[in-house]
């Protein structure tokens, strides 16, 4: 499942979500609407918690929050392929998640839910006092509306996240209806309660599909005061926001604005923060992080530098190969590719020894596969043998490693090894196909300039052993985006996130039906049956042991696909900001995300911060 927000920005598309486990229902048992759906056992708030256990509900409202974004954007819609969205007016979901509870989900835009005995439906009772920005009430027909436009004319995940959705239906004046195609699904309640609600009578009349420049109407805490396209957007605290006083909002959104400046270069970006142009900053880069935060400020106590606590599923970052291309057809290949990263010199001598490598696409959680499988895993693998790896039986998966000296050789003569038997051999100092004489070349993509001092290295490596590779980085995010979109590349750096509930959204990771459609998230361009069977059987687990069980199966497949080259993964939150915060005592646990949410501005701090610039 993916992670659910108290709102959904459009330029970012954070999309909602969490479930309810199966449990044994007799016939005649009245179905009750509940305050809240949860994944992993009960919700963690009762139906009459009053505040988040992470947040102030006395935190005062105010004060300005300036934050930075990466690229340019051209529109405001984040629901089409179209375009580079930049942030918008808050869009809401039906239901939504808190940072200490972020498998379970709360009403929202829905006072409660009901949920069939065997999954088979599910029905929300929306709020009466749910608004839009212009006053007119949230309603059914908003809802129905909002289903049917996405899987119509967004984006192409909302057609395989919604697919299971047979109808959709009004029941009473407040309760919306979803029937699904199939039973025992888990996830299929929580999924609808992720569904972002759209404003029909706004759109009657518009192009849902075209990149519009106007900000669309939505409902939640923030809209659109201003904006310099491609360059900034300033957000506007609704002062009668209809959802200020939900347990669930409580001591949250507190800023009267946030201003967001749009940097064409991290570099640029890093200085801009030490400059005070902006107030807070999650660090990506370990050298900066390392070696660029040595200033005054810093030194004085001005800008605070912490790292908070990370509970969250890292998922797979790496280096992503499109076997739509022919030259990463071959497992083999993809394989060798492998022994030329040097990963325990690049962590020592670029990241300070900041990372994990990654193991597994479920890394930082219990998901993640490891040894050899279990007599569980076995009784799912074994009438894939001779179709999967022989791997998956015989050995545990580990990524090559090295000491670390930056003396790569063995490694390096492995993956000349492996090619060999793939029918790769050198000539004239090239690597080259014994049969065709194509060469072994490709191009890495990138977005970022940050990526290039990574990069490099692995680049050497591969041209000692005969292979071409070359880096080009994209720094246009819009022309980035519609090569990526259109995989329109042979290899780029992507983070495939996960959570503790992995569910429908592994369809458009790696099932075969999202390979070919532009603007999907398989990026790798996977189509195997029997990935896509060991989805369904992730999708339609019946408890929380099987599911653990059938995700290392499906992690075990994908692993030794060797699909990607794994990167690495952090376990925490490198956050710097300026001493103008207000924050509460209590952090979230177990924690999801930075809670910046729950933070404000401090007049106090913020005034002896703004004598200190003039002085």
């Amino acid at each position: 499942m993916l992670l659910a927000r108290r709102s959904v920005l459009v330029g970012s598309l954070a999309l909602p979500f969490a479930g309810s486990w199966p449990r044994r229902v007799w016939a005649d048992e009245e179905v009750k609407p509940v305050h809240a759906l949860s994944l992993l056992g009960e919700p963690k708030y009762g139906p009459d918690f009053k505040q988040l256990d992470y947040v102030n509900p006395d935190a005062p409202k105010g004060g300005t929050l300036r934050q930075y974004l990466l690229g340019s954007f051209d529109n405001f819609n984040g629901y089409i392929v179209k375009g580079q969205p930049g942030p918008s007016s808050y869009i809401e979901s039906l239901m939504t998640s808190p940072d200490d509870d972020a498998e379970a989900e709360y009403g929202l835009i829905a006072e409660s839910v009901e949920v069939a005995p065997d999954k088979s439906w599910v029905a929300f009772n929306l709020r009466s006092e749910a608004r839009w920005h212009d006053g007119q009430p949230i309603t059914v027909d908003d809802v129905i509306f909002s289903l049917n436009i996405l899987k119509e004319k967004g984006r192409p995940f909302f057609r395989a996240y919604y697919a299971n959705v047979a109808k959709v239906e009004q029941t009473s004046d407040r309760k919306v209806k979803f029937t699904f195609s199939t039973s025992g699904n888990r996830e299929l309640p929580t999924i609808m309660g992720q569904l972002a609600v759209l404003p029909k009578h706004y759109w009657d009349g518009r192009d849902f599909e075209s990149q519009s420049p106007e900000p669309p109407l939505g409902s939640g805490a923030y809209k659109v005061d201003s904006f310099e396209m491609g360059r900034s957007v300033t957000l506007k605290r609704v002062v009668d926001y209809w959802g200020a006083k939900l347990p669930i909002n409580l001591g949250q959104s507190n800023w009267d604005v946030i201003r967001y400046d749009y940097y064409r270069d991290s570099t640029v970006a890093l200085e801009a923060f030490k400059a005070g142009q902006y107030d807070f900053r999650q660090e990506n880069s370990a050298k900066n992080w390392a070696t660029q935060y040595d200033v005054p400020a810093l030194r004085d106590g001005r800008m605070k530098k912490v790292e908070l606590p990370n509970d969250n599923p890292t998922g797979m970052q790496a280096f992503v190969c499109n076997i739509r291309r022919d030259v990463f057809k071959d497992r083999r290949v993809r394989e060798a590719l492998d022994y030329a990263f040097d990963f325990e010199w690049t962590n020592k001598t670029i990241f300070y020894g900041q990372y994990t490598r990654t193991k597994s696409y479920f890394a930082n959680s219990e998901l993640a596969s490891s040894g050899l499988p279990s007599p569980e895993e076995l009784k799912i693998l074994e009438k894939y043998r001779g179709r999967i790896p022989d791997e998956v039986f015989t050995t545990e998966y580990q990524p090559p490693t090295t000491d670390g000296t930056g003396n790569n050789r063995a490694n390096l003569r492995k993956a000349v090894e492996i090619l060999k038997t793939a029918g790769w051999e050198v000539r004239n100092g090239k690597m080259t196909n014994v049969q065709t004489g194509q060469l072994l070349q490709f191009e890495i993509l990138l977005d970022d300039q940050i990526f290039e001092r990574i990069m490099q290295p692995f680049v050497q490596n591969l041209d000692r052993i005969g292979v071409q590779a070359t880096i080009r980085t994209v720094i246009d995010s819009s022309q980035y985006k519609n090569r990526t979109d259109n995989y329109d590349y042979d290899m780029i750096t992507n983070v495939f996130g996960e959570s503790l509930s992995p569910g429908n959204e592994q369809r458009d990771f790696w099932g075969s039906a999202s390979a070919d459609l532009p603007g999907g998230a398989n990026l790798i361009g996977i189509k195997d049956p029997v990935i896509d069977e060991l989805i369904d059987l992730v999708i339609m687990t019946p408890d929380r042991e099987s599911l653990i069980t059938r995700t290392r199966a499906l992690d075990r497949v994908l692993l030794w696909g060797h699909y990607v080259i794994p990167s690495w993964h952090l376990r925490v939150f490198r956050v710097a900001y300026w001493d103008k915060f207000g924050r509460p005592t209590t952090t979230p646990k177990p924690a999801y995300g930075t809670g910046l949410d729950s933070w404000w501005i401090d007049p106090e701090k913020e005034a002896a911060l703004s004598r200190s610039k003039t002085n």
